[in-house]
């Protein structure tokens, strides 16, 4: 159980950080992708003011003696070298949609067939701006008709792949990092739970010993007691009683030792057709008698490889759970069939079933009835058969199945 938890412990975490690595890598690619194209669209901005070229920038003579002016509003993005390293192509349209002229003269790698391919697709799109290919697009108006501006963006888009794959390795650095943190302190992490789980079923171990001595010599004391003074029902009380404790505390042993991680299971092929029909047999006298019409419906021939003892103990559970809680009259269902998994289905009728908190059943010394009634249940059965599926790698589930059943299903 504990090695369990460890495992939880170190799983959750594992999620915890992968996820919060995840959210930071796409907030940092979000806004990287968004600065670029910001950048790309002051670009084609600049290009479409003024008419497919930078303003002033054929007229005027670049002057490396002069500082770059400041440029606030865009962060200095813009200096004026930027028309001198920056490659780009527009294609103008007349206001009948024809081509009027293409303006290649600031890019190398694309001829005027190509620009006017591109600036036709971008047309038809109907988009103002985006990518086509690695160049950042924009569709602006003119007095003839429509420009389309076209800026390329490889470099920039090798930077940002670049730059995001260095944050990836370090950000799975950091994950790689925390993550052996978490595996080496995991075990301090549930040291505490460790040892009082420990401390609980040395409890129960213990408690085992010091109650069955004296369980022992009270029903002993008492066959003397009913030999000398005869039957009487003060007598029958304190049996009845003492067999419960007896009951009890060999259940909470079982389940102790069930929880044991190397505790190991007699593995067996088990015919499991046959070990619900025997146990059902078992009990569907006491079902009569209680006055609970009882029926099965168990198919042929299924066998499983599981630990016999363990899995007779199982249906009995659930079978003797759905006596104890059945209404009065009324009816108890048990199913054994075979599709993708072997599942096992007990279903009986109980008005209250509203009132269940069903995902609660299984916890330990959990009872239906807030009263505790005495119904001759401890509230450990349930928690048994879970313990007893899960040593069998299977799910066992409570559900309602209308307003007045309530059903188990076991699938192995």
């Amino acid at each position: 159980m504990i090695y369990r938890l460890q495992k939880r412990f170190i799983l959750i975490c594992t999620l915890s950080v992968l996820t919060v690595i995840a959210l930071v890598f796409g907030v940092i690619l979000v806004l990287n992708i968004s600065s670029m194209n910001r950048n790309m669209d002051m670009l084609a901005d600049r290009v479409s003011e003024g008419g497919g070229r930078f303003p002033g920038s054929m007229e005027e003579k670049p002057q490396p003696d002069k500082m770059p002016p400041p440029n606030a509003q865009d962060f200095e993005f813009i200096t004026p070298e930027t028309p001198f390293s920056t490659r780009h192509f527009t294609v103008f349209f007349d206001k009948q949609g024809e081509v009027a002229r293409t303006n290649t003269e600031s890019i190398y790698s694309i001829t005027d067939e190509v620009a006017i391919e591109y600036a036709e697709n971008v047309l038809k799109d109907g988009d103002e701006r985006g990518w086509i290919s690695n160049y950042r697009y924009k569709v602006f108006s003119t007095e003839m008709g429509k420009g389309v501006v076209f800026v390329d963006g490889s470099m920039s888009r090798s930077s940002l792949m670049q730059s995001m794959t260095i944050a990836g390795l370090v950000l799975l650095g950091c994950a790689a990092l925390v993550l052996i943190l978490i595996f080496l302190l995991s075990k301090k992490a549930v040291k505490p739970i460790a040892e009082s789980y420990e401390k609980q079923k040395q409890f129960i171990t213990d408690a085992n010993h010091e109650l069955k001595t004296p369980l022992t010599l009270i029903l002993a004391n008492l066959d003397i007691a009913e030999a000398e003074l005869g039957k009487n029902e003060w007598l029958d009380d304190i049996r009845s009683e003492g067999h419960r404790m007896t009951e009890l505390v060999n259940q909470l042993v079982a389940l102790s030792r069930m929880d044991e991680e190397g505790q190991p299971l007699n593995i067996t092929e088990v015919a499991l057709d046959n070990l619900v029909g025997d146990t059902f047999a078992e009990f569907e006298p006491l079902a009569k008698e209680r006055g609970k019409h009882i029926t099965a419906s168990i198919d042929k021939e299924i066998s499983y490889l599981g630990d016999e003892a363990l899995l007779h103990r199982l249906v009995g559970i659930l079978m003797d759970n759905a006596i104890k809680y059945c209404d009065q009259g009324g009816e108890i269902t048990v199913n054994l069939h075979r599709g993708r998994r072997t599942v096992l289905t007990v279903e009986n009728t109980y008005a209250a079933v509203d009132e269940l908190e069903l995902n609660r059943l299984f916890d330990r010394f959990y009872r239906a009835d807030k009263a505790r009634k005495f119904t001759g249940g401890y509230g450990v059965g349930l928690s048994m058969a879970k313990a007893i599926v899960e040593k069998h790698k299977g799910e066992i589930t409570a559900y309602k199945k209308d307003e007045k059943h309530i059903g188990f299903k076991v699938a192995l």
